[in-house]
């Protein structure tokens, strides 16, 4: 029997493509209904093949999630945006395609992550989530997240809430 493995690893300049398509395919996805189409489209449209190889060659922190040769899910990390917030490092972004979805490959990407964060002394993590994207929040509520603050989006002319949990 081969057991396939799900591997956690930086993002290289090769991986630009396939992480337009993981973020076409997940953002998609995960905000289908909540953000109004026009401006989900632009905001897909704008994280093309070119705009990831900048992030990359800009040494963005950017860990991708490969299953089977194939890169399904990545994560954007970082220090803290948000002052209020008592951590010192923020996941910017996670996400997988959906079909790789609930079967703990999120968690993996998300526990690298902090491993990651905690490797280069950025104490605690926090994390954005739209207060209704049920799957994010559920996410990151069962991974013991506290929910520490709120705040709003405005997406042509639609304000959308947002929860920020942190991780000590």
């Amino acid at each position: 029997m081969k057991t396939i493995a799900a591997d956690v690893r930086l993002a290289e300049a090769a991986d630009a493509g396939a992480l337009s398509l993981v973020h076409a395919a997940s953002w998609t996805s995960a905000y289908r209904g909540l953000i109004p189409y026009r401006a989900l489209s632009a905001m897909v449209a704008r994280r093309g093949p070119d705009w990831w190889s900048r992030a990359i060659a800009n040494r963005a922190t950017i860990l991708v999630l490969e299953y089977g040769g194939e890169i399904v899910g990545y994560a954007t990390v970082g220090r803290n945006r948000t002052r209020g917030l008592s951590v010192d490092g923020e996941v910017y972004e996670l996400y997988l395609k959906p079909e790789f979805q609930g079967v703990g490959f999120g968690r993996r990407l998300f526990d690298a992550c902090r491993t990651l964060m905690a490797a280069r002394g950025l104490r605690g993590v926090a994390v954005w989530s739209l207060a209704d994207n049920e799957n994010a929040v559920r996410f990151y509520e069962a991974a013991g997240g506290a929910d520490v603050a709120t705040g709003s989006e405005t997406f042509e002319g639609v304000t959308l809430h947002k929860i920020a949990y942190c991780f000590q």
